[in-house]
């Protein structure tokens, strides 16, 4: 508020003037992020043997005899051996073995931030002289 003194014009003037404002605003950040991994694994063996053998195996002996004398006797002899063998072995082993393993993982991630201002003014000026000067709209 000031004074303003109008001198010698003999003219009191009062002239006002009134401002007012506000204003206000908001921020908003948001940020989201995620994701996710999986993994799998798997592991199989397997083992075969095979084993075979055959044997055959044959013997024989023999022994004759055989006379026939003069008078008409007559005289035989047999010795005889006789062996055989047939053989066959077989083996198969087998073994398997294995492992399988998975592996899942998931994230996500949110930030927010969220901001209001809010300001507010007011001026005013006062103005003191004669009333001649002002017209209908001060009224």
């Amino acid at each position: 508020m000031s004074d303003w003194d109008a001198g010698d014009t003999g003219n009191d003037v009062d002239y006002g003037h009134y401002e007012a404002g506000a204003e206000s605003g908001e921020l908003e950040q948001l940020h989201t992020a995620e994701g996710s991994e999986a993994d799998y694994n798997s592991d199989f063996n397997v083992y075969e043997q095979d084993t075979e053998s055959a044997e055959s195996t044959d013997f024989q002996q023999g022994h004759a005899v055989q006379f026939d004398a003069p008078d008409g006797t007559h005289y035989e002899e047999q010795e005889f051996t006789n062996y055989s063998n047939d053989s066959y072995d077989s083996n198969h082993i087998f073994a398997a073995e294995g492992s399988e393993s998975s592996h899942e993982a998931q994230f996500s991630e949110l930030d927010a931030l969220r901001q209001s201002f809010a300001s507010e003014f007011a001026q005013g000026t006062e103005f003191h002289g004669g009333e001649g000067q002002l017209g209908v709209a001060s009224n």
